[in-house]
């Protein structure tokens, strides 16, 4: 496997923000999980517009998506345009996080990319 995670790319600024709140206790200690291996083995990742490593926990799968209203994958293609990448990629996750952070985070981005969210009360604060 050239890869250990799948990762939906705005689930890339989800993570850089996750206190332990979501969907499910189920939900939330698969984000724990991920988190933890993402900061102490620095994986390889592929960047993927449908469910990926995070969503597997989440209460709200069916049929392999839980994006019902398309919020979810806006969110995906406005980071990949912004950060300069593709669906599919393959990176070690420091280099992801490092793209999103000078491209997204320093600059004040946040908003544009999901400032709807049910959750940027935490990313905002």
């Amino acid at each position: 496997m050239l890869y250990k995670f799948k990762l939906r790319p705005h689930h890339g600024l989800c993570i850089g923000f996750f206190q332990g709140k979501g969907y499910s206790p189920a939900f939330v200690d698969n984000m724990k999980n991920i988190i933890s291996d993402l900061n102490s083995s620095d994986p390889m990742i592929m960047l993927t517009l449908t469910g990926d490593s995070v969503c597997s926990c989440c209460p709200q799968m069916s049929d392999g998506s839980c994006d019902k209203n398309g919020k979810a994958l806006s969110y995906d293609k406005k980071v990949l345009e912004i950060c300069g990448l593709s669906d599919g990629q393959i990176m070690n996750w420091n280099s992801f996080r490092c793209i999103v952070s000078e491209n997204i985070l320093i600059p004040g981005r946040l908003c544009q990319v999901c400032g709807d969210c049910r959750w940027s009360y935490i990313c905002s604060n």
